[in-house]
């Protein structure tokens, strides 16, 4: 049998072997002999992964230090909202934090050419409030922001014409108000919290556009507990169900 076509995560023999040999040596052999010089080698660790390609990496290393997401979240975003694009509907993200996501958004959007509005809900302050039945965090938590420091950041790189990224600082849902007239085509939740999910699909689904994208980053986080109830509670009598991600991310595509 080809090296190359060998099942290696499930051969026992392999796996025994694996166990017993150091981490950084056995990628250096599976890189030395298994991938050798394959199409975009770089880009396969140790299978493909499309946000190792150069441009990509070179996008999600600009947001670094302004967003918890990692690269292979960021690719996600980048995958949904690049699909959605053709879809009636503005672009919204809940709980922006530095700002990381929502500059790559603002960027996804105007590098296709689309006339797309972003909107950015955040308290720019920190959590102001927690249900310690639900949630795993600590009021305060994500405070060290502003959104002086996010709109410097995400509009650093003036957009051509009318700038497209709308900020709207306050607790979801009242963040909300003024916005019942908005029709969505992608939604990114990053919002950690229960109750704050749950508001926030109750306000989002019913404007979605059919085939429409939401990327919850925290589904499938230990940390997060509140937001996988959130989502499944609300989702429980929807005919879509989310498709969880093993970065942890979950996506709700609509009928």
């Amino acid at each position: 049998m080809k090296l190359a076509t060998l099942k290696i995560n499930a051969s026992g023999k392999t796996a025994a072997i694996k166990s017993l040999v150091p981490p950084f040596l056995w990628k250096a052999a599976y890189r030395a002999l298994v991938i050798k010089d394959i199409p975009d080698s770089a880009a396969y660790d140790p299978h493909y992964s499309p946000w190792l390609e150069p441009n990509f990496a070179a996008s999600a290393a600009s947001v670094s230090g302004n967003t918890g997401l990692k690269p292979h979240s960021l690719y996600t975003l980048n995958h949904f909202l690049s699909a959605s694009l053709w879809l009636e509907g503005d672009v919204m993200e809940c709980g922006v934090w530095r700002g990381g996501s929502a500059k790559l958004l603002r960027d996804i959007i105007l590098g296709a050419g689309a006339t797309k509005r972003l909107y950015l809900l955040d308290s720019f302050e920190g959590m102001t409030s927690v249900d310690a039945d639900r949630d795993r965090h600590d009021r305060g938590d994500f405070s060290d922001t502003s959104l002086e420091r996010v709109r410097s950041f995400v509009t650093a790189e003036p957009a051509p014409g009318e700038e497209i990224a709308v900020f709207r600082k306050g607790w979801i849902p009242e963040s909300f108000v003024g916005l019942e007239d908005l029709k969505l085509c992608f939604v990114h939740v990053d919002l950690d919290l229960y109750r704050s999910i749950l508001d926030t699909l109750e306000f989002v689904y019913p404007r979605l556009a059919s085939r429409g994208a939401v990327v919850f980053d925290d589904y499938g986080f230990a940390s997060c507990p509140g937001a996988r109830k959130a989502v499944d509670e609300f989702l429980s009598d929807k005919p879509e169900e989310p498709l969880v991600l093993a970065s942890g991310q979950a996506v709700l595509i609509k009928r």
